[in-house]
C-alpha cells in the first residue's frame, strides 16, 4: 500500500489550517496593535503648540549652554521617544528632526523659506512663539504682509488662521505651487534675546504610514519569531504525539490484514485516536477470538472425520473379510462356521447402523435440527423404564440397580423420549464398568435451580486425565478400565447425553465417588 500524497494527507491540513489559523491572528493582532498605537499617539497628551514650544526651550537651554552643540545628536537623545514629528532650523543652516520621515512633502523647504521671510522683514530677532499659520513662501500670507503676530494674543500658544495653499508671494518663489496645504505651529528658539532658529510642528498627526514605518519591521519579525515558535510547539506537543499513535495503529491495521490477530494498538491519550485504537483493539480480540474458535473447529471437524472413518471402517472391515471368506466357493466351510460367520456379519451390521444412527442423533441435537417437547416429566417415571429396558443385562452380569427418590422432588420439565435416551445412556455405561455384584444407584433430589439426578456405581472409577473428556466424541476409557466384560460401545453414548441435557437448558457432569466409583450428575429445570 503507497503513501498518500502529502498534501493530501491527514497531517499536512491540520498543520497548514492550524499555522494558517495563527498567521492570521497574528496578523488581526498586529493590525490591532497598530490602530491602538495610532490610538495613542495620533491623540498626544501635549497640543502641537506646546510642543513646539518645550522643544524650543529645550534647545535654547542646550544652545545658551553649548554654543557649538549638535544639534541632530540632542534632538536623537532627547526627543527619540516622541511620536508627533517635528523640525528644528537654525539660522547657522542646522537642521534636526526627530522623525523625518513623518514630515509632510517640501516641509523643510517651507520652514526655511518661512524663517528667511522672518529675516528679511527684519523679525527675526523679535521674541514670539506658539504662533499658527498656514506656511506660505517667505512666511506671508494671502492679503498681507510679512507674517506678524495677531493683534490682541501672546507670543506662546497662539493659534490661528485658515490653512491655504502656498502661493508666491514676496520672496517667494516665482509663482510655483508648492504642494499640498498643511497647517503648521511655529515656536522662535530664543538665546540671549535674540532668535536663532524655528521648531515647526504639523498641527495634523503623522499618517498611518509613518507608524507602519516605524514600527512594521519590528511587529514582522516579531509575528515570524512567534510563529516559528508557536509552530514548533504544535508539532511537538499537539501533533508528534497524534502522529507517532496513528502510525502504530496503521502498522497494526496492516498487522492485522496480514493476519496477525494478536497486534494491539497503543490506546493512551484520551482523544479520538485513542478511542480510535480502543475500537480497533475491540475488532482485533474479537477477530483473534473468532480465528481462535474457527481453527478449534477446524481441528474438531478433522477429528470428528478421523474418529467416525476409524468407527466405521472396523466393522466395515470385519463384515467384508466374513463375506469374502463365505463367498469363496473352494473353501469347504461346515454349516456351523458359516452361521458363525454370519452371526459375526450381522452384529458388526447392527453395530455399524448403531454408530450412523449415533451419528446423526448427535448431528441433529447439535444443530437444532430436532425440536424437542416441553412437558411434566415424572422422575419415577424415567427410572422405571430404566430398570425394565436393562434388566436382563443386570441379571446376567449380577449387578443390583436401584433407585431412590427424596420427598418434594417436583417433575422435570423436558421431552421425555429425550430425557429416557439420556438417562439410559448414562445407566448402560455405569452397568457396563460395574463389576459382577456390583451396584448402580440412580437418585433424584430437589435442587435450588431444579432438579438433581445422581447415577453412581460401585466400578473402579475414571482416571483424573480422562474426566475432562469423557463427553467428547468417540472418547473411550476402556484402556483403563480394564476388564470390562460387557463390550465398548461408539463413543458417542455421553456425548448424546450431554447434547440433550445442554438443550434442555441444564449441565451434567462426571466425577468419582469419594468412596469409589463413578458420579454422573444431572442438573435439570423443574417444570
Amino acid at each position: 500500500m503507497s503513501d498518500p500524497v502529502w498534501y493530501r494527507s491527514l497531517y499536512w491540513r491540520i498543520a497548514s489550517g492550524f499555522i494558517a489559523m495563527l498567521a492570521i491572528l497574528l496578523l488581526a493582532q498586529g493590525l490591532l496593535f497598530l490602530w491602538l498605537t495610532d490610538r495613542i499617539f495620533g491623540t498626544p497628551a501635549r497640543t502641537p503648540a506646546q510642543l513646539a514650544a518645550l522643544v524650543a526651550e529645550d534647545v535654547a537651554a542646550e544652545l545658551q549652554q553649548r554654543p557649538d552643540a549638535d544639534l541632530e545628536a540632542f534632538v536623537r537623545d532627547h526627543f527619540s521617544r516622541v511620536y508627533q514629528p517635528f523640525l528644528v532650523v537654525l539660522i547657522s543652516g542646522q537642521r534636526a528632526s526627530n522623525r523625518p520621515t513623518g514630515l509632510p512633502p517640501e516641509f523643510a523647504r517651507v520652514v526655511a523659506g518661512r524663517m528667511r521671510g522672518e529675516q528679511g522683514a527684519g523679525r527675526f530677532g523679535e521674541a514670539g512663539a506658539g504662533q499658527r499659520s498656514p506656511l506660505m513662501p517667505g512666511g506671508a500670507e494671502p492679503g498681507r504682509g510679512p507674517a506678524q503676530p495677531e493683534p490682541g494674543t501672546s507670543a506662546r500658544g497662539q493659534q490661528g488662521g485658515t490653512p491655504t495653499e502656498p502661493r508666491t508671494g514676496s520672496g517667494g518663489l516665482g509663482g510655483r505651487r508648492m504642494g499640498p496645504r498643511f497647517p503648521v505651529d511655529y515656536a522662535p528658539i530664543i538665546v540671549n534675546d535674540r532668535q536663532v532658529g524655528l521648531v515647526a510642528v504639523p498641527s495634523n498627526p503623522p499618517p498611518v504610514s509613518v507608524a507602519l514605518r516605524e514600527l512594521g519591521p519590528t511587529l514582522i519579525w516579531f509575528g515570524l519569531g512567534l510563529l516559528a515558535v508557536g509552530t514548533t510547539l504544535t508539532a511537538l506537543f499537539v501533533f508528534r504525539p497524534a502522529h507517532k499513535r496513528l502510525r502504530t495503529l496503521e502498522q497494526a491495521a496492516r498487522a492485522l490484514g496480514e493476519g496477525r490477530t494478536d497486534v494491539r494498538a497503543t490506546e493512551a491519550g484520551g482523544d479520538e485516536v485513542s478511542a480510535l485504537a480502543r475500537t480497533f483493539n475491540r475488532m482485533a480480540i474479537d477477530l483473534d477470538s473468532r480465528a481462535t474458535a474457527l481453527a478449534a473447529s477446524d481441528r474438531a471437524r478433522r477429528q470428528l472425520l478421523a474418529d467416525v472413518s476409524h468407527e466405521l471402517m472396523t466393522p466395515l472391515s470385519a463384515i467384508r473379510g466374513y463375506v469374502e471368506t463365505l463367498g469363496m466357493a473352494d473353501l469347504p466351510l461346515d454349516q456351523d462356521t458359516r452361521s458363525r460367520y454370519l452371526g459375526i456379519v450381522e452384529q458388526e451390521t447392527h453395530k455399524l447402523e448403531a454408530i450412523i444412527g449415533d451419528l446423526l442423533d448427535l448431528a441433529r441435537l447439535e444443530g437444532g435440527g430436532d425440536r424437542l417437547r416441553a412437558e411434566p416429566v415424572a422422575v419415577e417415571d424415567l427410572f422405571k423404564r430404566v430398570a425394565d429396558r436393562h434388566q436382563p443385562v443386570l441379571r446376567d452380569r449380577n449387578v443390583t440397580l436401584d433407585f431412590d427418590i427424596a420427598d418434594g422432588t417436583p417433575r422435570i420439565l423436558g421431552d421425555a423420549a429425550r430425557l429416557e435416551q439420556a438417562l439410559q445412556n448414562i445407566a448402560f455405561n455405569a452397568i457396563r464398568h460395574t463389576p459382577s455384584g456390583g451396584r448402580v444407584s440412580l437418585s433424584a433430589s430437589a435442587a435450588p435451580d431444579g432438579v438433581l439426578i445422581t447415577v453412581r456405581d460401585t466400578g473402579p472409577g475414571i482416571p483424573a486425565e480422562h474426566l475432562p473428556h469423557v463427553f467428547d466424541r468417540f472418547y473411550k476409557v476402556d484402556a483403563a478400565r480394564a476388564g470390562t466384560p460387557v463390550p465398548s460401545g461408539s463413543g458417542l453414548g455421553l456425548s448424546i447425553v450431554r447434547a440433550i441435557i445442554e438443550r434442555h437448558g441444564g449441565s451434567v457432569t462426571a466425577r468419582n465417588a469419594p468412596e469409589g466409583g463413578a458420579l454422573f450428575e444431572l442438573h435439570l429445570a423443574a417444570a
